[in-house]
């Protein structure tokens, strides 16, 4: 049931779908880095449109056409805000390249199976812009050990079961083996939060637990359960900011 595999991403972005730019050479802005992290959806008419945040919605004026075979997913993208008409949209913007990160739902908890199922080797998460709760999902970026073999790492997000706070969720690794040597690198990965249970509009503290290089720790983020956008296609398992295998 490992169904989440990485490989390790490089700072700057590689394999990241380019889009045709109005930008001119002489423009101030930096195309080389994500100014945005979104949720991919489309439209019951097949609108490509961006969920920014809880709230915000984007309409992606020059892209025609799904960019990720109308599966659900988060990315990074770069683009620039347009004054043009945007529709049932919040804001127009023009798409200078957009990527996909790994996008999944969470896991069960296997109670005394989880270790076996789920790996204990140490990650640390990384207290960055992209790690965050939002639109009902939870994007984590983790750093770890790698090695240059090119061995695949597995992640997943399981609920504690804990019935004193049932939004407490979990983040386990499995390097498969791939801990003992090698650097520290980064990956990130997008949970679909929708097997937790409903906030009913409030906004709670999801808690997140995790083993580190130093033991146990954990962090808060502040949830609530994605409120209903114009219908989009359902979520499917995309590939990280680099191929997988």
């Amino acid at each position: 049931m490992k169904t989440s595999k990485f490989i390790l991403i490089t700072v700057m972005l590689l394999g990241i779908l380019v889009l045709p730019s109005c930008l001119n050479d002489d423009d101030d802005i930096n195309l080389t880095y994500p100014n945005a992290l979104v949720t991919v959806k489309e439209a019951a008419d097949e609108t490509v449109f961006f969920q920014l945040d809880d709230n915000t919605t984007l309409l992606p004026v020059n892209i025609t056409s799904h960019p990720f075979k109308s599966k659900e997913v988060r990315a990074l993208v770069n683009y620039n805000e347009l004054d043009d008409a945007s529709g049932v949209y919040d804001k127009s913007v023009h798409v200078n390249w957009i990527d996909s990160i790994r996008t999944k739902p969470m896991a069960p908890n296997l109670g005394d199976q989880n270790d076996d199922e789920y790996g204990t080797d140490p990650v640390e998460i990384v207290n960055d812009w992209v790690t965050i709760a939002e639109d009902g999902y939870l994007t984590l970026r983790f750093r770890t050990v790698w090695s240059n073999l090119g061995i695949t790492h597995y992640v997943n997000l399981i609920p504690t079961n804990n019935p004193a706070n049932p939004y407490e969720v979990e983040f386990r690794h499995d390097a498969n083996g791939d801990h003992k040597s090698g650097r520290m690198g980064d990956g990130l990965v997008a949970f679909k939060l929708d097997d937790l249970p409903d906030t009913e509009g409030e906004t709670v503290k999801l808690k997140l637990i995790w083993k580190s290089f130093s033991g146990e720790k954990s962090a808060e983020f502040d949830y609530r359960t994605r409120s209903a956008t114009i219908a989009s296609s359902a979520i499917a398992a995309e590939r990280s900011v680099i191929p997988i295998n």
